[in-house]
């Protein structure tokens, strides 16, 4: 039995070491007053310079770099109020901004917030300098920067209309006039982003069109330290799979994926939703992440498009898939885009683990319900190890006193003390680390299933009964923690009592050590432990008491 103790205690000294490194991260000091300033007024901020490709067109032309560079960069400043153009849809609804066309704005409908229940989530917003920005890079040519018109204020999904389109229009100094189109479609988070070009000039064209994410490198609202996720650029090619890259590796120049491929995606995962550019087909293209500024980050896709010559016309589309983290959504749009999906590093477990508790789900509808069934499920497949366990730990209990005597009449020596319990092991036919099995197998799944409540958008906010509104989230009024340090207790005395009497304390704090850890937990996870917990009790109780009756 030592050696249970001693995985308990490194299981809680682990946990331990997490929260703090954790409550750290949360609590680090903020930054000096001029940075922060500079990082949080948009009209202090100027805007991201146009990326340079390095790929060659679509054609098989290259020119320099420095030919695709030199665009003007207009005064900074915040968009006006008064001239976004308005779009809403059955799922969004966003602010498209005449500079530059822009998509500076985008609210699901379908989502809250986290925060204030009463508003819808955003996910794009000048309040964390976010936006989705695209344009064409060589001489003169329009880009983010530049200013477009529209025919139209507002644009709206009509009853029984399946798409919407939002034209806006800009006209280089050499007579090139660029349309951007965004077209929406009903029941869909996907977006296409058209960008054609009509050339009115009197020189062939050769340009490379870009799509890039902006935003700061602030957790979204509402995220504690205990209920976070991977966020920043993502990036996917066949070659490489998938790639994250943290704002720090950006800030070092580093990049652990392949720039140019003619395949993949590149996004800005964010908790529980995604911003994801994916450009179709075989198309070459160039992925990059960058720093604009002070706390202010990039990651884009640059796609070269085919030389338009005079009074021809040109046109390049790559769809944007901004929304929800939903597995069967993400799966059709883009090969691997289901991978932003963070199950941290048990994936292989905890993606059957979120596939099991998601089909009980369809049956019972409620995740609450669904945990507690997933619970009693996982408990059925482990019943014979921990029904060997429970046993071997009843028997422990009744040698306690036994072991008690030989560690008074050996205390002196340790060689021969741990020889004398060896053989009253051998002698009532004990496995000593046979308490620990249960143990060790649940730890991988407890993990698993934290990472499942903590990344599928599908159980946020998802309510269970009274006063557990979101099972992604702490229990509010933290009577689950109380009842499962209870549980916890309650283990503890049906648990043989270890003789060394500095063991016992320790085995007798464990559980209120545990338990204030579990007031950070998701409500979801502190139920599935303490369900598993009753269970344990009462197959616990029922063998202890079995094997007593043998014994008469």
């Amino acid at each position: 039995m030592d050696t249970q103790r001693l995985i308990l205690f490194i299981i809680f000294s682990f946990s331990v070491l997490m929260l703090w490194e954790a409550w750290q991260r949360e609590h680090q000091p903020p930054p000096a007053p001029q940075e922060k300033a500079a990082s949080q007024a948009g009209k202090a901020t100027a805007p991201p310079g146009v990326p340079v490709p390095s790929i060659p067109a679509s054609d098989g032309a290259t020119k320099p770099a420095a030919d695709h560079a030199g665009v003007p960069a207009p005064a900074g400043g915040e968009h006006p109020q008064q001239d976004l153009i308005r779009v809403r849809t059955d799922l969004v609804e966003m602010d498209v901004s005449p500079r530059g066309g822009d998509i500076v704005r985008l609210e699901l409908l379908k989502h809250k917030d986290t925060v204030d229940l009463k508003k819808n989530f955003v996910l794009l917003s000048p309040a964390f300098h976010s936006a989705l920005q695209s344009g064409l890079i060589g001489d003169d040519l329009p880009n983010h920067k530049t200013q477009f018109s529209s025919s139209a204020r507002e644009y709206t999904l009509k009853p029984g209309q399946e798409s919407l389109e939002v034209q806006l229009e800009a006209t280089s100094p050499q007579g090139v006039r660029v349309i951007k189109t965004y077209t929406l479609r009903r029941s869909s988070y996907l977006i296409d982003i058209t960008q054609e070009i009509v050339n009115g000039g009197s020189e062939p064209i050769s340009a490379h069109a870009y799509f890039q994410v902006t935003r700061d490198n602030q957790p979204s609202p509402g995220d504690t330290f205990m209920l976070r996720t991977f966020h920043g650029p993502a990036v996917y090619t066949e070659q490489d799979k998938y790639v994250k890259v943290s704002f720090d590796d950006i800030e070092k120049g580093k990049a652990a994926y392949s720039k140019n491929s003619d395949n993949g995606w590149i996004a800005m995962v964010q908790h529980y939703f995604v911003t994801a550019l994916v450009p179709p087909g075989k198309v070459p293209r160039e992925f990059y992440t960058r720093r604009v500024s002070e706390g202010l980050y990039s990651a884009g896709v640059i796609v070269p498009v085919s030389t338009v010559a005079p009074g021809q016309t040109g046109k390049i589309d790559v769809p944007v898939y901004a929304g929800p983290q939903d597995l069967e959504s993400l799966k059709t749009v883009a090969p691997g885009l289901e991978l932003v999906v963070d199950y941290g590093w048990l994936t292989l477990l905890a993606a059957p683990i979120f596939w099991l508790l998601n089909w009980i789900h369809g049956v019972v509808k409620n995740w609450g319900v669904a945990i507690i069934l997933l619970t009693v499920l996982i408990k059925l497949v482990f019943y014979p190890l921990s029904a060997a366990s429970y046993k071997s730990m009843a028997r422990m209990k009744k040698v306690t006193p036994r072991l008690t005597k030989i560690r008074e009449q050996y205390g002196g020596d340790r060689a021969k003390m741990n020889q004398a319990m060896m053989e009253l092991y051998k002698e009532e036919k004990i496995n000593p680390l046979g308490g620990c099995l249960p143990i060790v197998v649940q730890i991988p799944v407890f993990i698993a299933l934290y990472w499942v409540l903590l990344g599928s958008v599908e159980l946020r906010q998802a309510p269970f009964f009274g006063w557990i509104t979101d099972l992604s989230s702490p229990d509010p009024w933290y009577i689950l923690p109380v009842l499962m340090m209870t549980s916890m207790i309650i283990q503890t005395k049906l648990n043989p009592t270890p003789p060394d009497p500095v063991q016992a304390k320790v085995m007798m704090i464990m559980p209120f050590a545990f338990g204030v850890m579990f007031f950070f937990f998701p409500a979801g996870l502190v139920l599935y432990w303490l369900v598993n917990n009753i269970l344990s009790i009462t197959q616990q109780w029922h063998i202890t008491r079995t094997l007593a009756r043998s014994a008469k």
